[in-house]
């Protein structure tokens, strides 16, 4: 059974950095999966933000966000990494990770969220205006 954790939410100020950390369980660094962070607005549709495929070296960011955020994975754990940077109000959400197993990440997998079988709880992210 895999599951994930994620953890480093909170409030940050405008312009300020948090790091996101998404700790999945029931899974083996070898094991080849696609893991996504996305984020979620009440009333709105969940969105890509990032990913990161399991030997952390091909990572896809959303292009409205690659120069903020990025992606990252312990290569020989199962643990994952959203850095945010230069955060901005519109940033505040609820963010996700989720873990899509049996294969390489592809970007279009930014827009596929349903696929991704396995979800965290999320984390929520606050930038006051």
């Amino acid at each position: 059974q895999v599951k994930l954790a994620e953890s480093g939410g909170g409030s940050a100020q405008a312009g300020g950095s948090l790091r996101l950390s998404c700790t999945a369980s029931g899974l083996q660094y070898r094991d080849k999966f696609c893991m996504g962070w996305f984020r979620q607005d009440p009333e709105k549709e969940r969105k890509g933000v990032a990913l990161v495929e399991f030997g952390g070296r091909d990572t896809y960011v959303d292009y409205s966000l690659d120069d903020r955020f990025a992606a990252s994975k312990d290569s020989f754990k199962t643990t994952g990494y959203l850095q945010m940077n230069r955060l901005k109000p519109e940033d505040t959400s609820v963010y996700y990770c989720a873990v899509r197993l049996g294969t390489y990440c592809y970007r279009d997998f930014l827009g596929e969220w349903p696929e991704f079988a396995y979800w965290g709880e999320g984390t929520l992210v606050t930038v006051p205006s």
